[in-house]
């Protein structure tokens, strides 16, 4: 790696200062330069200059180093959540790039600082992820690379499997698992005024009630979990047979995929965000008038949408400046929902001059999914094109189904809502009394894949090391799905099983 020139540094001092007139707030941020070849090496590791030695890194790597070879895609940055952090410049990238880069750099940099889902990351993941890598090296030396990287390859097969609200919703009692956690039942009282409580809540009932209490808290000790655990991999970590250094592999996989979750679930903000500062700062102090063309050249061709394909930075970046120019107008609220007037309010403007305001409140409070169902308005699909597809088997080809607010915005959120993959749960560590494990997937309108699914109880049961069931619907049937070690069975459950 390079240091930068001294030109660069200077630049980079000037956009640290606008960036900070402009009230962003983030951590100091370390810029270092490499050629294509170490970008493509970062990239590979998913940003981080040291991750464990895996082959699934160097596939990565193959594909980004061909792909900028044969000039299919180029990385212009790589920025870490870290503090400080770590941010990484192409060499040979005109000047242009590198300025529009440092902006779109420290615009992240607040983000991740910032928006509260990112609030429980690692501050300090450089060296906490170079300390996974000497971790892992050791296991290599002491159990051999083909174990470690066969178990390796079965967690991050499972790293989806993690309850990314975990952070923010405490779903067990504190200090972890309530097995053995004695609790008298309590009868259920209606409520009431003290002197008319012995009519409202007479003996009589409070002792049915009682023991209605007593049945329920029997059946929930009788099961285990007492309720679904949604953190496959801390349930596994809790309650499989793993060895130490399974134990250690499997911990590092459910932390590394805990780092990266906020990114997921924040990407179409974060790059907007990033996009929305990068544009004005470039256009209203960095750009000299020979950049110009140069810029809108490059910021077009990271906004360029492509039919049937989302573009985050695009859909953040438009979305946000709506919000803005909303606020700004006095667009929202109940006088301007109520109105029916369309004349009315298209020239809508109470010049309230909120917009900077809400924008800043929008990116400290909320991701993807809750971004989406707030902001999104039928003015602004329609101003954008927006559409829903599917695909027609009989054409055996993406069609547009739909061009409706509610339909596009039900399909994005979709989409977004877990990052569009299945919601599984643990609901019995002791099926059939044989220590067998039984899944629950929420089934949300979509049936599961059956070769993932399959493949998904494989390595599950490689970890449980005793059969793994799913209970699922399939083609508008309950279907338990199993695999016991040696061959997958599929079994129609009727209402009750």
């Amino acid at each position: 790696m390079l240091q930068l020139s001294d030109e660069l540094v200077a630049l980079r001092d000037l956009i640290q200062g606008w960036a900070i007139e402009y009230d962003l707030d983030f951590y100091p941020v370390i810029f270092e330069m490499v050629d294509y070849k170490q970008m493509s090496e970062i990239a590979a590791y998913g940003g981080f200059p040291n991750r464990y030695p895996h082959w699934r890194f160097g596939m990565e790597y193959e594909q980004l180093s061909k792909s900028y070879t044969y000039g299919l895609s180029k990385i212009y940055e790589m920025v870490i959540n870290n503090d400080p952090g770590y941010a990484y410049l192409l060499l040979n990238n005109q000047l242009v790039d590198q300025k529009l880069v440092m902006a779109h750099v420290y615009a992240h940099c607040d983000f991740f600082k910032n928006n509260i889902y990112f609030e429980h990351t690692n501050r300090n993941a450089v060296n906490e992820f170079a300390n996974h890598a000497s971790r892992i090296r050791r296991l290599i030396e002491r159990i051999g690379l083909e174990s470690v990287e066969s178990f390796i390859d079965t967690c991050l097969s499972l790293d989806n499997l993690i309850d990314i609200h975990h952070p923010a919703i405490r779903r067990r009692p504190q200090g972890g698992s309530d097995r053995g956690v004695e609790r008298q039942p309590e009868a259920r009282r209606l409520q009431s005024k003290t002197y008319m409580d012995r009519y409202i809540n007479p003996s009589e009932f409070l002792t049915r009630q009682q023991e209605r209490a007593a049945k329920v808290q029997a059946t929930e000790q009788r099961r285990d979990p007492a309720a679904p655990e949604r953190d496959l991999l801390l349930f596994l970590l809790e309650r499989a047979p793993l060895t130490p250094w399974q134990q250690q592999v499997l911990e590092i996989v459910r932390e590394e995929a805990y780092y990266f979750a906020p990114q997921a679930q924040t990407k179409i903000m974060n790059e907007g965000w990033a996009s929305y500062w990068h544009s004005k700062i470039m256009t209203e102090r960095a750009c000299e008038p020979d950049e110009v063309v140069d810029f809108a050249d490059h910021h077009a061709a990271t906004m360029a949408v492509q039919p049937g394909q989302l573009n985050p930075y695009k859909l953040g970046l438009e979305l946000l400046r709506d919000i803005e120019e909303r606020w700004d107008q006095g667009r929202f609220g109940k006088a301007f929902e109520e109105c029916d007037d369309a004349g009315l309010r298209a020239t809508w403007d109470k010049a309230l001059g909120l917009g900077r305001d809400k924008i800043f409140e929008v990116r400290r409070l909320y991701c993807d999914v809750t971004f989406i169902d707030e902001f999104l308005t039928p003015e602004f699909c329609s101003r954008h094109l927006l559409y829903a597809f599917d695909y027609d088997r009989r054409r055996e080809q993406y069609v547009i189904s739909s061009r409706e607010f509610e339909a596009i915005k039900q399909k994005l959120l979709f989409g977004l809502t877990n990052f569009g993959q299945p919601v599984i749960e643990a609901i019995d560590a002791n099926h059939a009394n044989r220590g067998e494990l039984l899944l629950m997937h929420r089934h949300l309108g979509v049936d599961l894949d059956l070769p993932e699914a399959q493949d998904t109880l494989e390595n599950l049961c490689k970890i449980w090391s005793r059969p793994v069931h799913i209970e699922t619907i399939v083609e508008e049937k309950r279907m338990r799905l199993s695999f016991d070690g040696k061959e997958h069975g599929q079994q129609e459950l009727g209402d009750e099983s």
